[in-house]
């Protein structure tokens, strides 16, 4: 049955105070919305459908960076959750087969679940997602019957009897998409907050003798962002699961509770993580490669027996081959170190093409930008750049070239050349005392 996602995305999220829609703040480095997205492709949709309200150009621009094919409508008035799911359906005229909810405040469903979910949808006019609450508090409450769920009861209208029930609503709900949209259609606001709920389209399927049932999913799946305390708890939730799975992997981390991964970090078994690493997004680690502590990796791609830091930062862009060295406080941005490359301390390797095995030099700097335009710096294999050499891009280095300590290179180098370039060296014979003594009695006479 072909699958069409619908994500509610318009809250305006007060409880966060921020000018940002709530669906934007990050966890793992990515918006709330895109955890919901990705969850959801999942499921192979044909359509998705976002529907924003607050800050909808916001809403909108993130979700097309997350997937063009992405719709995005808008909810003027927030007029409840059956209000929002209907404003989906003129965008949705041509679709013909099943329609999930999800929530962009809610990120962490899992792909299982909703697999769950397609699978009851078979046997079921309305899926209902629940979880058994530890504390239910104000949770919408499941009333079942064996497998049957009869009704969603929200907090506000429940009986003392029903706030007992501990099976709880996650608002994420599957049905056909004519049946969603027709059950929609009958939903009122005869209730205490005056808004449509889309809960009610549970006791309406059942009044038409439709089948609904509940499908049941972990607690912490179903947890909700609504304030920066619940966005912290969110992040630590996420970070607690991904260092987990690493573990159980094959990855070996020294100390798991000080490494960050992001939303989409990739890492090989047999790979080690020592203490304090920050992954942020796009980054690729290959089997056994070593990230020492201290390290910061962004947009890029670690190949297998690399070891990179500690103390180094890899920007989007930096493909690191088998066996390459990147020591501590090296970055390296848009630059591809082929096989065997060492860059082992304190130097900066920007828009950079190094050759197999060459050697960088500590205090080495590829001078890529002019104030307007980035150069490239193409260095070849089995070279050596000497310490503290300067390469003033564009400029090209050919392979087993030598640069001399000291230099700025601002031209070409051939192959097995030798590139000096350095001011001469002068030498005053006595004068470093004669210098100091002159300096000791000026700053003697400012004390008088």
């Amino acid at each position: 049955m072909p699958v069409a996602l619908i994500v509610l995305a318009a809250g305006k999220g007060t409880r966060m105070n921020s000018d940002l829609p709530k669906v934007l703040h990050r966890i793992a480095h990515a918006p709330m919305l895109w955890h919901a997205l990705r969850t959801g492709q999942a499921l192979e949709p044909v359509a998705s459908v976002v529907v924003a309200g607050h800050g909808a150009a916001e809403v909108e621009a993130s979700a097309k960076d997350f997937d063009d094919t992405v719709q995005v409508v808008v909810q003027q008035e927030q007029l409840g959750t059956a209000h929002a799911v209907a404003q989906a359906f003129p965008a949705l005229d041509d679709f013909d087969g099943d329609a999930i909810v999800l929530y962009g405040d809610t990120p962490f469903v899992t792909e299982e679940t909703l697999a769950a979910m397609a699978e009851a949808r078979a046997r079921h006019d309305v899926v209902v997602l629940g979880f058994e609450a530890a504390d239910p508090g104000r949770y919408g409450r499941l009333v079942t019957e064996g497998d049957a769920l009869r009704e969603i009861v929200e907090y506000k209208d429940a009986t003392e009897a029903q706030r007992a029930i501990t099976l709880c609503n996650s608002g994420v709900i599957a049905a056909d998409k004519a049946t969603l949209e027709a059950l929609i259609a009958e939903v009122g606001n005869a209730n205490a907050s005056g808004e449509y709920y889309l809960t009610d389209i549970v006791g309406l399927a059942r009044a038409k003798g439709l089948s609904a049932t509940v499908v049941r999913c972990a607690e912490t799946e179903t947890l909700g962002v609504n304030s920066r305390a619940d966005l912290a708890a969110a992040e630590a939730a996420f970070q607690a699961k991904a260092r987990a799975e690493a573990l159980e992997t094959g990855i070996t981390l020294a100390a798991p509770e000080t490494v960050h991964f992001a939303w989409d970090t990739v890492i090989g078994r047999d790979s080690e993580i020592e203490q304090n690493v920050v992954f942020g997004p796009g980054v690729t680690v290959e089997s056994g490669a070593r990230i020492r502590a201290f390290s910061h990796l962004e947009g890029c791609h670690v190949s297998r027996g690399a070891i990179v830091g500690p103390y180094a930062r890899l920007r989007p862009g930096a493909e690191l081959a088998e066996d390459v060295h990147v020591g501590n406080f090296v970055e390296v941005k848009n630059a591809v170190l082929h096989e065997g490359v060492k860059a082992n301390h304190l130097t900066y390797i920007g828009d950079a093409e190094i050759g197999e095995k060459t050697n960088i030099g500590a205090g080495t700097i590829t001078c890529n930008y002019d104030g307007v335009f980035k150069h490239r710096t193409v260095i070849g294999k089995n070279a050596f750049i000497g310490s503290d050499t300067m390469l003033v891009a564009p400029v090209t280095i050919g392979d087993g070239a030598m640069t001399g300590s000291g230099s700025t290179i601002t031209q070409d180098v051939p192959p097995g050349a030798l590139a000096l370039e350095r001011a001469q060296m002068v030498v005053k014979d006595g004068f470093a005392a004669k210098l100091f003594s002159m300096l000791k009695a000026k700053k003697a006479k400012q004390q008088k």
